[in-house]
């Protein structure tokens, strides 16, 4: 008998289910049949094949449907399979086996995605919608997909307990949340996606597991590495005694999500909490295992890694971990600082100053190296070579919306105007750029940490330590402002974060920016290419900056930001500002038009001087000139 992957539940044939499961703590391992998911009726018991390294497996009658636990050594309590495929009833319920074969995919023709040129779009799928489902969410796709969102990134859904949670607390790595809905549910909704041309790719959280449903000590200890802790606790044992089972399992989660599920990529959270000193690292293991799984399809791969890493989206031949990009918290934190004025806690080593997005679209990160105060030590490493679509950016996100005392978005801490020039160059830059659910709306809805994990015990635990973490921020330590912080396992707190719909007939003109954005940079002969090396900048002033985007064609653009005042360019020092040769420029597009609320549109430049409005982001392009040049008076 061939199993496609050597752990969890698999249907063999009709009525024929086939197990297999690491449980080195076992002499004797048996599959307890369950009536019900919640396990109170009858039960039959079959007994599982001791294999050598721990393993134990063996066929039953049984099919699709079919609600399951393990019962180890004779004892009186019954486990779930650690690679259930759907806990219908959460994950101290049973398992349920799942045929992957039943549902009908019509995507025959997806050809998955590439990084250049993709529009990230992160949502959680329980405050997406108000029903908070894959099915409702599938709704919205042809909106997204209008918008000129190219590429969806999910939030963690391998199952939690309790009524809600962001996900990141996931116990069943291989089980979709049962809050969301059924497996099928899932393959429903990246059929559609495909259907439409969006790709979708996973948030996966190989870093620690949640502390409340985690039944993994019961079938060994090696799971986890009780001598090497990160932020979580203990940290997984990726590396030490009796790892290759445990290797295998995240290698096989990897397979699964693409094969199964037709996910087009993975984005790992927190690679840098992540330890392993195997020649080759976990991430970049499971990555190539999701690659060959995808077969001709390509898929994108995205690290988040605090350190700022570069190995990670390196070459395997280079020694790398051949992944496609990272998170640039970089670019996020001067964008915060910009915007509000505020560089308190991790901020603090960001002035929001124009040097720094010239740098970031030359060079990616910010620190390659440096001397990095607030933790007291050099950060990052050089990035000299990628390609800038390899920086995923983004003005919001859910930890940097949650970091914020109340769950605000960037849009309502600034000015409009300030916030629209941030928003064009965020869309039109040379990096890979990410918008947060409702952000192409102009949603103002809070994003707040919310956990419904554990008993009364551990969510105090939770509450308070989140407390403490947003006790780093100056602005947030305060008794009156801690005291209105929303408590994470308070239903209003999740509900105060679900999206409000309504808010985009409301707000048609930030609806209108994005949307103009996007097709800018699809569409435009210059915009839409992500060209190695072929974007320079300069300092206009305190709050302003150009990016020219070079071509060899005399194609360039020029994009005008202004975070400040009214500025006049006399004089103009600067040869980024000249047009090429024998062209003049034309506006091609302006944050001051009335169609966004902006004032309207205005004379930029004339033959004597720049006038730059306050708070304005605008694209020049080149055209043949309209009249001959002025000559000078003076010799």
């Amino acid at each position: 008998m061939q199993r496609r992957y050597p752990i969890g539940a698999e249907i063999v044939s009709e009525n024929e289910t086939h197990f297999r499961v690491w449980a080195p703590k076992a002499n004797v391992l048996e599959v307890v049949l369950e009536s019900s998911a919640d396990g109170r009726a009858e039960r039959t018991l079959h007994s599982l094949a001791r294999e050598r390294d721990g393993y134990f497996s063996g066929t039953v009658r049984c099919g699709a449907g079919t609600h399951y636990r393990f019962r180890l050594n004779g004892s009186e309590d019954f486990h779930p399979d650690p690679a259930s495929r759907f806990q219908p009833e959460g994950p101290h319920g049973s398992s349920s086996v799942v045929d992957p074969f039943a549902f009908k995919w019509t995507d025959a023709n997806w050809r998955g995605v590439k990084l250049a040129g993709q529009v990230i779009y992160e949502f959680h799928v329980g405050t997406f919608v108000p029903d908070g489902t894959w099915r409702a969410a599938a709704e919205k796709l042809e909106l997204l997909k209008s918008d000129g969102i190219t590429l969806l990134e999910m939030m963690p859904i391998a199952d939690f307990p309790g009524r809600f949670g962001w996900g990141y607390d996931g116990v069943d790595l291989f089980a979709p949340s049962h809050l969301y809905g059924t497996p099928e549910d899932l393959r429903a909704f990246i059929d559609r996606a495909h259907a439409l041309g969006l790709g979708v790719i996973l948030d996966v959280v190989y870093n620690h597991f949640g502390p409340d449903g985690n039944y993994l000590r019961v079938y060994s200890d090696d799971y986890m590495n009780r001598e090497r802790e990160n932020e979580w606790g203990e940290s997984i044992n990726f590396d030490g005694k009796n790892c290759g089972p445990v290797r295998e399992f995240f290698i096989t989660n990897g397979r699964y999500w693409i094969e199964e599920f037709h996910f087009d990529g993975f984005r790992f959270d927190a690679t840098q909490s992540i330890y392993d000193k195997s020649p080759e690292y976990i991430v970049g293991a499971v990555g190539h295992a999701a690659r060959q799984a995808a077969g001709k399809r390509a898929i994108v791969l995205i690290a988040e890694n605090e350190t700022q890493e570069p190995k990670l989206v390196r070459p395997r031949q280079a020694g790398g971990d051949d992944l496609d990009a990272v998170w640039n918290d970089d670019w996020h934190h001067s964008a915060q600082v910009a915007l509000t004025g505020r560089n308190e806690a991790y901020y603090s080593d960001y002035a929001g100053r124009p040097q720094e997005f010239i740098s970031a679209a030359k060079y990616g990160y910010l620190f390659q190296g440096q001397p990095y105060s607030w933790q007291e030590a050099p950060r990052g490493y050089p990035t000299r070579g990628l390609p800038p679509e390899t920086f995923v950016v983004f003005i919001d996100n859910h930890d940097q919306v949650s970091n914020c005392a109340f769950g605000d978005r960037a849009r309502t801490q600034t000015s409009p105007g300030r916030y629209r020039a941030m928003t064009a160059l965020l869309l039109l830059g040379p990096w890979t750029p990410l918008l947060f659910q409702g952000q192409e709306f102009g949603a103002t809805t809070s994003f707040c940490f919310f956990s419904d994990v554990g008993d009364d015990k551990l969510k105090e635990a939770v509450r308070k330590g989140r407390f403490e973490f947003l006790a780093q921020f100056p602005s947030s330590a305060g008794e009156e402002i801690q005291a209105r912080i929303g408590v994470p396992h308070d239903p209003r707190t999740f509900a105060r974060s679900k999206l409000d719909w309504s808010e985009r007939e409301r707000n048609g003109s930030l609806c209108y920016l994005h949307r103009d954005l996007l097709r800018l940079r699809r569409e435009d002969s210059r915009l839409s290419r992500q060209i190695v090396g072929g974007v320079d900048g300069s300092v206009l002033g305190a709050e302003s900056f150009l990016l020219r985007f070079s071509s060899d064609q005399n194609d360039d653009r020029l994009l005008i930001v202004n975070f400040g005042r009214r500025q006049r360019l006399v004089p103009a020092p600067e040869p980024l500002l000249a047009p090429p040769s024998g062209l003049e420029w034309e506006l091609l597009w302006s944050s001051e038009s009335a169609r966004y609320d902006g004032p309207g549109t205005v004379d930029l430049a004339t033959e004597e001087e720049w006038i730059l409005p306050a708070e304005v982001a605008f694209v020049l392009r080149p055209r043949p000139p309209t009249k001959p040049r002025k000559q000078s008076k003076r010799r």
